[in-house]
């Protein structure tokens, strides 16, 4: 049963903006259409749109979900780039995650600066905000 495309949109659990998104970008065969122009997305679009809906919940960048839909297009070929892909994905994220546990210690060394409700005028947060050397401010030896 062919599906318009709020339908489409609706059962993968998207906005029609992101099924129009994914089809101009390659990610979606182009659907067929109505006489009145329509788009008709058939259960394989669907599929795959969900395909893609997932990869992207984790976080996969649309030139991986490419790769993993050009390789899932070659079902008997061995799986050792798929394994690779998730791999090199695996890294990038735990990279991330090094890089949040960062930006947590420095919010709380931060946050710390302030002992108490202060008039804002004093608040060491936004004096320790103000007088960071690490962006080019003023100060700052960039």
């Amino acid at each position: 049963m062919p599906y318009r495309i709020g339908e489409a949109a609706k059962r993968a659990g998207c906005k029609v903006e992101t099924v129009r998104y994914y089809e101009q970008a390659g990610l979606l065969p182009e659907p067929a259409r109505t006489e009145g122009n329509f788009r008709l997305y058939s259960e394989a679009h669907l599929e795959q749109l969900c395909f893609i809906r997932h990869c992207r919940s984790l976080n996969m960048s649309l030139e991986d979900i490419r790769s993993l839909l050009e390789l899932k297009t070659r079902p008997i070929e061995n799986c050792a780039e798929i394994n690779a892909l998730v791999d090199e994905h695996i890294r990038r994220v735990e990279e991330q995650m090094d890089l949040l546990v960062q930006l947590r210690q420095s919010l709380q060394e931060l946050r710390g600066q302030c002992i108490g409700p202060e008039a804002t005028g004093t608040c060491e947060i936004i004096r320790g905000l103000s007088e960071c050397e690490c962006h080019g401010g003023a100060d700052s030896k960039v």
